[in-house]
Formats: structure tokens, C-alpha cells, sequence
């Protein structure tokens, strides 16, 4: 049977501020800090608030609740917020809980820089700063709106990285993005990487077609050691900026 909660009951507003107070008093408690995606943050005490009242406890809503009386729910060790494996594993190592709603204050104003930082990439409002450009340099995987911020921000000296198409040359000659430092394809990868020999510490962008060749030669620098080789995500075909063809 499904318990059906009606989210605009008094019960429930009720209960959701009472839940919103316990959350205060678990981050003055700990020196925690609210994840800053606030979407998240409501989500999981919608979710606590709907636990509480269904079950009588605030467990974990990221986590199905074992048990169908209280004492077996006892017994299963469900997680209830502030739940154990949260307080003692995830957030000293990883700096957030499994469900993101306590951070550590670092990890709280990371979020918000990458938050800030993925608003300006996609609406193109200004020009990305340094420091932006560093966070996005952290991804493993980049979509086509965030390559056009970085290559528009290489042109302002912001950042450093070269751009890498992966595609064969008829590919390259077709239809490549505007910005594009080498050509090195799959079909002959090692003996052309020596374009790269000695740019190891360069950051490297790699693309292709639909993003699956590209992934396969971002597994391959990595292992010789290349520190920084991001991905764009779905290629060329999922990108909107400038492109160029011809020799």
C-alpha cells in the first residue's frame, strides 16, 4: 500500500518547519553548512519531514527504510539523520554527506563556486575569470557550452589548455572546432602524440565525433601520465560554438 503524503497539509507545513529547526540545530551542533544548491537542500527535508511522519523518525530519505514495525526498523540499522556512517565517514573524507544537505563550509563554498561557475559557462553573461576557468579544469567530462566559455577565455589569457581533435583527417578537414591546436587520430594515436611530446604539464582538451573516441585517448594520456585531459562530452556534434573546415 502506498502512503500518500499531501505536501500542502497543514500536518506536513507543520512538520517541515519543525524538521527545518532540526536541521539548524544539526549544522550549529557539528560546524556543518547547508549545501548551497538549494533545490537539494528542500528536497531533503521534504523528504525527512515525509519520513517523520510516516515512520516517526527523520531517517534518511536518500535510503530505503527497512522493517515494518519500529522494532525492526530498529533493528535493521537505518540510517537516521545525522546518521553515523555521515558524521564519521563521508563528511570528514569527502566533505558532504551522502545526501549533500551537510557540508563542511570549504566544501559548501566549492559548491557554490562550480554552481556559479557552470551559470556563466552556460548563459555566456561575461567572460569566465581565472578562477572559474580552474574549476571547470577539474572536470573529467565537459559539454560543448563549457569548451566554448574556456576557448573564449584561452583568448583573454585566462587559461591554458590545448585543444586536441581526435577524428581522422577527412573528419578534421570536414568540420573541426575553431581553436583546435592538433590533430592527433585514433587510427594513429601514438605516433602522432609526438605533437605533444613535452607538454605533459599542458592541460589537454580532447574531442571527437560523439565523445567515445575522445574518452578512449583521455584513458590513454592519463596512463603515460599527462596530468589535466578532460573530455568533451557527446563531440563535435553536441557543440555550438565556432567551427572551421578546409585545410
Amino acid at each position: 500500500m502506498i502512503t500518500k503524503i499531501d505536501m500542502n497539509s497543514p500536518e506536513f507545513l507543520a512538520e517541515f518547519e519543525k524538521t527545518e529547526v532540526f536541521t539548524d540545530k544539526v549544522c550549529e551542533q557539528f560546524g556543518f553548512a547547508y549545501t548551497p544548491l538549494t533545490e537539494v537542500k528542500e528536497s531533503i527535508q521534504q523528504g525527512l519531514t515525509r519520513n517523520k511522519l510516516i515512520y516517526g523518525k527523520r531517517y534518511c530519505p536518500c535510503f530505503m527504510v527497512i522493517g515494518n514495525t519500529p522494532e525492526e526498523q530498529a533493528k535493521a540499522d537505518n540510517r537516521l539523520c545525522p546518521c553515523t556512517p555521515a558524521l564519521t565517514v563521508e563528511i570528514p573524507q569527502k566533505g558532504k554527506c551522502h545526501c549533500t544537505i551537510f557540508c563542511t563550509p570549504e566544501h559548501a563554498r566549492e559548491l557554490a563556486q562550480e554552481e556559479n561557475t557552470e551559470e556563466v559557462a552556460h548563459t555566456h553573461t561575461r567572460g569566465l575569470s581565472k578562477e572559474e576557468c580552474e574549476v571547470l579544469m577539474k572536470k573529467e567530462q565537459l559539454d560543448g557550452s563549457e569548451l566554448e566559455a574556456l576557448l573564449e577565455a584561452r583568448e583573454q589569457g585566462c587559461v591554458k589548455f590545448n585543444l586536441v581533435d581526435t577524428r581522422e583527417w577527412m573528419e578534421w578537414i570536414g568540420n573541426r572546432i575553431k581553436g583546435t591546436d592538433f590533430l592527433i587520430p585514433t587510427t594513429s594515436f601514438h605516433n602522432a602524440m609526438e605533437q605533444l611530446n613535452g607538454k605533459e604539464n599542458t592541460p589537454v582538451i580532447l574531442y571527437c565525433y560523439s565523445g567515445s573516441r575522445s574518452a578512449y585517448c583521455q584513458r590513454i594520456l592519463k596512463h603515460m601520465g599527462f596530468k589535466t585531459v578532460l573530455n568533451l562530452e557527446y563531440g563535435i556534434m553536441a557543440y555550438d560554438g565556432e567551427t572551421l573546415s578546409g585545410e
